[in-house]
Parts: structure tokens; C-alpha cells; sequence
């Protein structure tokens, strides 16, 4: 079996020195059980001196399994995992923030998702059997609600958490929806499901392990108004959508 790791990596060099050691180790385990792992890093337009920092760290290594892809202008979480994923050779591609707030060991639960049918498995701190060790503080906790109110108002029913960032696709599916997405910045992920799920896949929600590192790009009001702004968008990509294939059906 082969995996794609792909992680979309944005101004994470002070950190970025644990997280590959983690990744390093996880890619021998996983060896040790058959399963061939390569990574594909996306740096997302970081400063220049963060930039560096990741590169020489990634270098180091002199891992050929290991790529990073940079630009130079920051364009958005959903735009460094299309990318990613675009790019990515596996069999299986799996999803990760460069935080590793997932256990990248957790990949398992979300393959067995997959071995039981479904295309797509998303991690979800929100079902039944997720354990959430370290929260996040309670703002992020109260946008997290109006955010998935949000999400159901654009159409995305019966889905707890579908801004986890863990998830693991098989790779047909995965090229033909991230080809087609347009939702560049945190909004992507449900995009994603709602495309997935237009298109006739199967999208599992599974319970992880997650923990708060206290570090994320999303900021409250800069990014809350974008995620709005992305969610109204699709929402009326998604009404003539709808409007569309209904007048087909008619004809």
C-alpha cells in the first residue's frame, strides 16, 4: 500500500523541527506494517526567513520521499492542500496539519472508513468516541458553533466537525473534487464535503484524538468574515447547482 502525507505548512519553523521528527517516525512504523509513505509539504507563501527555516530542515533530511512545493504568495489553507493532493502519488492520501493536533497514528481508524466503503474519511472531534485532550479557549469554542450553523445553512446536513484537519481520501476521488473546488482559504473543507457528496461518494465522519497546540492561522475576525464570505458563496454555487441539474431532470 502507499500513502501520501500531505500537510500544508504557513509561518511553522518554530515547531516545524518536532513535527517532522514525528513524521519521520511515523513513516518507519507504518514501513514496518507494509505501507510505503512519501510526504508532499506545502508552504503556503511563508515569510521568507520562515521559509528558509523549512526548507533547510526538510533538506537535511536528504529524504527523497520526502517534497516540499512552495510559492511565494500566501493563498489560502484549501488552495497548499489542493496543491498537495494534486501532486500526491499514493494510493491513499492523507490529510494533516503541520501541528500534528491529530496523532498521525489515527490514520488507521480513518482507513478502516474506508476498507468498510466509504471514499472519504474525515477525523471529527464531535462524534461519539472522539477524545479532545487539551481544548482550545472559549472563543474558538463559540465560533466553532456559529461556524457550523453556518455550514448547515450552506446546505452541508448532518456533519458535526468538518473543520478537523485529518482526512484521509482515496486518491481517484480526492484529484477529481480538489480539480474542481474553487474555495481557496479555512472554508475548503466543506466545499469538499458537499462536492464529495454531490458527486455520488461516500463521506464517513470518525472520531479522533485531538489536542489544542495553541498555535493556528485562523484568526477570529480576519478569517471568521472570509469563512463567511466562502460559505455564502457556495451556498449560491450550490443553489444553481441545484436549480440547474432540476431543469435537466425535467427536460
Amino acid at each position: 500500500m502507499t500513502l501520501t502525507l500531505v500537510i500544508p505548512v504557513y509561518k511553522e519553523h518554530l515547531r516545524f523541527e518536532s513535527s517532522l521528527r514525528q513524521i519521520v517516525a511515523f513513516m518507519a512504523e507504518e514501513k514496518a506494517q507494509g505501507v510505503e509513505i512519501d510526504v508532499v509539504f506545502v508552504d503556503d507563501g511563508s515569510p521568507e526567513a520562515s521559509a528558509a527555516v523549512i526548507n533547510d530542515l526538510i533538506s537535511d533530511r536528504n529524504d527523497p520521499r520526502m517534497r516540499l512545493l512552495r510559492y511565494a504568495v500566501n493563498q489560502g489553507k484549501g488552495y497548499a492542500v489542493r496543491t498537495g493532493i494534486l501532486a500526491a502519488g499514493g494510493e491513499l492520501i492523507l490529510m494533516s496539519d503541520a501541528d500534528l493536533s491529530t496523532p498521525l497514528q489515527d490514520w488507521r481508524k480513518l482507513k478502516d472508513a474506508l476498507d468498510a466503503g466509504a471514499d472519504i474519511a474525515c477525523g471529527s472531534r464531535a462524534v461519539r468516541g472522539a477524545h479532545i485532550g487539551k481544548p482550545p479557549p472559549f472563543h474558538r469554542r463559540v465560533l466553532s458553533r456559529i461556524f457550523n450553523l453556518l455550514v448547515r445553512l450552506a446546505g452541508v446536513h448532518n456533519f458535526k466537525d468538518t473543520q478537523c484537519g485529518f482526512k484521509l481520501f482515496r486518491a481517484e476521488p480526492a484529484k477529481i473534487i480538489f480539480e474542481r473546488m474553487r474555495t481557496r482559504r479555512f472554508a475548503f473543507d466543506v466545499e469538499m464535503i458537499a462536492m464529495a457528496r454531490d458527486l455520488g461518494y461516500n463521506v464517513a465522519e470518525v472520531p479522533v484524538r485531538w489536542d489544542y497546540s495553541g498555535h493556528s492561522t485562523v484568526k477570529v475576525f480576519s478569517s471568521g468574515s472570509r469563512m463567511l464570505i466562502d460559505l455564502l458563496r457556495l451556498a449560491v454555487r450550490r443553489w444553481i447547482f441545484g436549480r440547474t441539474k432540476a431543469r435537466r431532470a425535467e427536460r
